[in-house]
């Protein structure tokens, strides 16, 4: 992964090392609250195996959650809660949740630029930003947001597991698994689950096809 999206950007109105890079984790799950991560990296820097957090082992996310961490000139996470997710819509959560990590980091360094994984950047207009399609594939610094957004909300998911352990959410971090499935039809939904996301889910021609994939039939 090189810098080149971030030196494109450099001019006398943009700094080196005042790019923020932003990303989310948890879109898709029917459990838990969305997470987001800003950070901005010294420009330049070479970080070996820096890449989307999705294409990497969680033994990995987590080595490079500590290197971010220490290497970073500034870095902040923040999230959107279930309820928040559930008013507003996913797609706004999420975008809520990012926009909560770059205020929290511009506490510690103002970004001159704010470059925000996907193409839909609503709300930023506090700062000057572009939405980046497949971000995490080509800023460092997106990349390392997504990291630390994953290892963050993985570790949350691990909390619920304790407070909820019907569901598992240890090992399906809260996503629609077979497994998770059926286990939600046995124990009922709880206070993790995103209420919005469970209508079609629980929906008997749904819950049908998971029980004859996972053998219950």
């Amino acid at each position: 992964m090189d810098w080149e999206l971030e030196d494109s950007l450099l001019c006398e109105n943009v700094r080196r090392d005042f790019i923020c890079g932003t990303d989310e984790a948890g879109r898709g799950p029917i459990a838990g609250d969305v997470y987001a991560a800003a950070v901005i990296l010294p420009h330049g820097i070479s970080i070996g195996g820096l890449n989307d957090s999705k294409q990497l082992s969680e033994k990995n996310r987590e080595r490079l959650y500590h290197v971010i961490v220490e290497k970073a000139l500034a870095y902040a996470i923040a999230s959107a809660t279930i309820e928040e997710i559930d008013r507003y819509n996913i797609l706004n959560a999420s975008l809520l949740a990012m926009r909560r990590a770059v205020v929290a980091l511009s506490s510690k360094i103002r970004p001159d630029y704010v470059l925000i994984d996907g193409g839909i950047a609503r709300g930023f207009d506090a700062f000057s930003h572009r939405g980046v399609i497949k971000g995490d594939t080509l800023s460092p610094n997106i990349a390392a947001a997504s990291i630390l957004a994953k290892v963050a909300r993985d570790r949350y998911m691990r909390e619920l597991d304790g407070m909820y352990p019907f569901y598992r959410f240890r090992k399906n971090k809260g996503y629609a698994t077979g497994e998770h499935i059926f286990r939600l039809k046995t124990f009922g939904e709880c206070p993790a689950h995103r209420k919005s996301f469970l209508k079609n889910i629980l929906a008997e021609d749904f819950m049908s096809q998971i029980e004859i994939e996972m053998g219950y039939e």
